[in-house]
């Protein structure tokens, strides 16, 4: 069966149209499109259904933010998305939407052992639930609840909530942001804006200016992927630092997320920034910060921790979670 399927974050959307047949992916067309370059989903929608050749009776779609009741407020994007008025404007049978995490989720069943890095093995006999947690735009984190036979993917939106320093300095971290913000959440510390905000707040703390070379690439580009490229470069101690808190966080709320859902059947991080920093991932930090937890960390060396390379992840998954809900009917 053909399934267009969609990744739509608050940086990019992504789309392509899959033949699918059982975990087996077959991209027949793919396009990426800048997500606030354009008013809504349905207008990039159009756009990309007119370029293609033949029609998809199918789609489904992973937005980053809540989704209920088949509608979602995009989080970090300007857009009301409601599958049922999707259907009816774009002359699909059937839309589904799924929180991006949970489509995520739902991709790493069609991945292989090619498409992650190991962080730690854990245990030889590891079983269970398992978590995914992803720093990109925003922070995600969903789950996959295990029945005995098969992973169950479910939502989450706990990457909004309540941060909690474990540090002197991430209590001053805390307060900066409070001075900025309503509600400090994991997001505004494990995301690209997280990045930036800790870079913000450290050059107060240390009474630093970011480099003009740096203050211009932080301006005219990403700011999150200038400030980790001079700390990967060397070229700038406070970014270097920013990266260090950043990783060292990032360890954290993998792990306080893997404790909470028991993720003893293993831990997935994805998003687009894990694979850029892969070597400072590898280092012992990221894991020592997941580990830390008192009494348990004896259990949290059991979970298996691997890094997401594939980044088609969040675009299997739609195309499986659609398959096996339609597979699933005509049965």
């Amino acid at each position: 069966m053909r399934i267009l399927a969609g990744d739509i974050g608050g940086t990019k959307t992504s789309l392509a149209v899959f033949e699918v047949e059982g975990l087996d992916l077959r991209p027949l067309a793919q396009e990426l499109y800048a997500s606030g370059k354009h008013a809504s989903l349905n207008e990039i929608l159009r756009g990309f259904m007119a370029s293609q050749d033949g029609d998809c009776e199918y789609a489904c779609f992973g937005i980053a933010g809540p989704v209920q009741d088949q509608t979602c407020d995009a989080t970090n994007l300007p857009w009301r998305v409601d599958a049922q008025s999707l259907a009816s404007q774009l002359g699909f049978d059937r839309v589904w939407l799924l929180n991006d995490l949970e489509a995520n989720a739902w991709g790493i069943g069609a991945l292989q052992d090619e498409d992650f890095c190991v962080l730690d093995a854990g245990s030889p006999t590891a079983s269970g639930n398992a978590s995914i947690i992803s720093a990109g735009t925003g922070l995600g984190e969903a789950g996959l609840f295990w029945d005995g036979s098969r992973y169950r993917p479910f939502a989450s939106e706990g990457g909004h909530a309540d941060f909690a320093p474990g540090s002197d300095l991430e209590i001053d971290l805390l307060n900066y942001l409070r001075r900025r913000h309503d509600h400090v959440s994991w997001e505004r510390v494990v995301s690209g804006m997280g990045l930036v905000n800790i870079f913000g707040f450290l050059c107060e703390y240390r009474r630093a200016q970011a480099a003009p070379w740096l203050d211009e690439e932080m301006r005219s580009g990403d700011a999150a992927a200038a400030i980790s490229r001079a700390a990967l470069a060397g070229r700038c101690p406070i970014s270097g630092e920013a990266l260090d808190l950043f990783v060292h966080l990032y360890g954290v709320e993998a792990g306080n997320q893997a404790l909470k859902l028991m993720a003893t059947g293993g831990v997935f991080i994805g998003g687009g920034i894990a694979p850029k920093i892969l070597e400072r991932l590898k280092e012992p930090a990221f894991m020592q910060a997941f580990r830390a937890k008192g009494r348990m960390e004896s259990l949290m060396r059991e979970m298996p921790v691997k890094v997401i390379l594939n980044d088609q992840t969040a675009l299997y998954g739609p195309a499986l979670y659609a398959a096996e809900i339609l597979s699933r009917n005509s049965g």
